[in-house]
């Protein structure tokens, strides 16, 4: 019998909130990328004319296989209410692209268009790998606790966005504290909005007047803005073929810093389809990879240098009950704002106070997930996976400009907020297995963590062999502590078989 097929809309209301969060998370990651690059002396036409339209390629190509993603899904189960996954570039591995990559290449070469080939060419192999890292996605979903995932993810959430966001929501007091209002109100209580207005749409209107009229925001910027529009066609390019003469050269440093930032972009995705599976939308891990790769590698061949992952925001999208209309509306509006310089128009016009309180919904629902979609009994797990993440803020935040304070509070702090994903990940696991009492994975765990530790994917500055070698003496310690007790147990059972055997007898 053929399969009814679902009427799974391509728009609804309830897409209008979830667009803005996307659009606005997506639009404070290119306003970040813009300062940042013409600030290291990046030419504007470099920037705005190669660098956003490449990244907005990889914006929309993710956004749009995204939404036939969900599509599929809604057909395959028979259902409308599914949400399409969030996609952008993601936040941690750009700020790791910017200042460990480009940075690098650029003080090497001395030309900023070089050090952009270079950093496209890095980009390119990045995306690559994450597609080969992709055929071990559901390996890894199937062997790494939920409470260990979701409790790592949390971690950035709360720190990363919910904790980062709310700092920049006060910086402007009664803007801030107004929006923070009505997203709670709106999205959070549920409660209808003057004229029926989306919360978010409500707040950025709002927010923004506000923000101008009580003197907040300088009218001086609305003709910065103004001037950065005009056209940026979006077109391929082939220097990304060109950076890898110099990648294999010169910079063949930079190959060291790849490997562990792709895959922990490949473990950021597997988390968020995993918090997605939690909420009910089950979609192949190992695919979603391959479609990140795709997206970066598509990106590098426009001009764009960012890796792109499965966005934390994609739970709030799903508490928003969002579709896939609003992942199609964004690459819409990338593909115009990017054609047209609105992304540098609007991130120099709508001030960060009015577009923070969003995110801080975004941390505050993933947090949330990570208790609620897990038994009571594996909070521990989920908290102690949190906690590495405090310290890669900290670490993030203030190492450069504080570091003596910083080790002066703890030696502790740097160490454990390097790799911060792997470990929160592998100390949560150990934990659930502890809980659990299967004492043989909480050995393995801690074993692999003793292996990651060794060669610097965990606790070290880079990569390299005996890279943290105390931190894998300490995890095969642990692993042999909790492996006697899987012996133990072992004996226990041989013992009461032999037992049984005797009394059949």
């Amino acid at each position: 019998m053929k399969q009814q097929t679902v009427n799974y809309p391509w728009f609804k209301k309830e897409d209008t909130d979830a667009f803005f969060a996307l659009f606005q998370n997506n639009l404070a990651n290119f306003v970040i990328i813009s300062v940042t690059m013409l600030g290291m002396g990046f030419p504007a036409s470099l920037v705005f004319g190669k660098v956003i339209p490449g990244a907005a390629v990889a914006v929309i190509f993710g956004n749009l296989y995204y939404a036939y993603m969900a599509n599929r899904l809604a057909q395959k189960e028979g259902r409308t209410n599914v949400t399409a996954l969030s996609y952008g570039i993601s936040t941690p591995v750009m700020f790791v692209f910017l200042f460990g990559v480009l940075l690098p290449a650029n003080a090497f070469t001395g030309d900023p268009e070089l050090a952009w080939k270079i950093a496209l060419a890095a980009c390119f192999i990045s995306g690559l790998i994450e597609v080969l890292a992709s055929f071990t996605g559901r390996w890894l979903q199937r062997t790494l606790p939920r409470a260990a995932m979701l409790g790592a993810l949390a971690g950035v959430a709360l720190t990363f966005i919910a904790g980062e966001m709310l700092f920049n929501t006060l910086e402007m007091p009664v803007v801030g504290l107004f929006v923070l209002a009505v997203i709670l109100l709106g999205i959070v209580g549920k409660v209808s909005l003057p004229f029926k207005i989306p919360a978010s749409l409500f707040a950025v209107v709002v927010g923004t007047g506000l923000a101008f009229s009580l003197g907040y925001a300088e009218w001086g910027v609305v003709a910065e803005g103004a001037s950065h529009l005009g056209f940026y066609p979006i077109l391929p390019s082939l220097a990304v073929f060109e950076g890898f003469a110099y990648l294999f050269g010169g910079m063949i440093a930079l190959l060291a810093v790849l490997l562990p930032i792709t895959i922990y972009n490949a473990i950021e995705t597997m988390n968020n389809v995993e918090a997605m599976k939690a909420e009910g939308d089950s979609y192949n891990v190992a695919e979603c990879q391959a479609v990140d790769g795709a997206g970066t590698m598509l990106g590098a061949l426009f001009g764009g240098l960012f890796p792109t992952t499965v966005y934390i925001a994609t739970v709030g999208a799903k508490w928003m009950n969002a579709g896939r209309g609003y992942s199609i509306l964004n690459a819409a509006v990338f593909f115009i704002a990017a054609s047209f310089g609105i992304i540098a128009a609007l991130s120099a016009i709508i001030p960060v106070a009015v577009v923070a309180p969003i995110l801080v919904f975004v941390g505050i629902s993933m947090v949330s997930t990570a208790f609620g979609k897990n038994k009571q009994k594996y909070y521990p797990a989920v908290a102690i996976a949190m906690l590495p993440y405090f310290a890669n803020y900290l670490m993030t935040r203030f190492n450069n400009e504080a570091g003596t304070v910083l080790n002066e509070l703890s030696p502790g702090i740097v160490p454990l907020g390097e790799g911060a994903m792997f470990t929160g990940i592998l100390l949560g696991s150990i934990t659930v297995c502890i809980i659990d009492h299967r004492f043989k994975g909480a050995a393995l765990f801690s074993f692999a963590a003793a292996v990651l530790s060794f060669f610097g994917l965990m606790h070290a500055p880079e990569i390299g062999i005996g890279a943290a070698v105390d931190f894998a003496l300490g995890y095969v310690l642990v692993g042999a502590f909790l492996g006697s007790y899987h012996l133990k147990d072992l004996r226990v059972v041989k013992n009461a078989k032999s037992v049984s055997k005797a009394e059949a007898a």
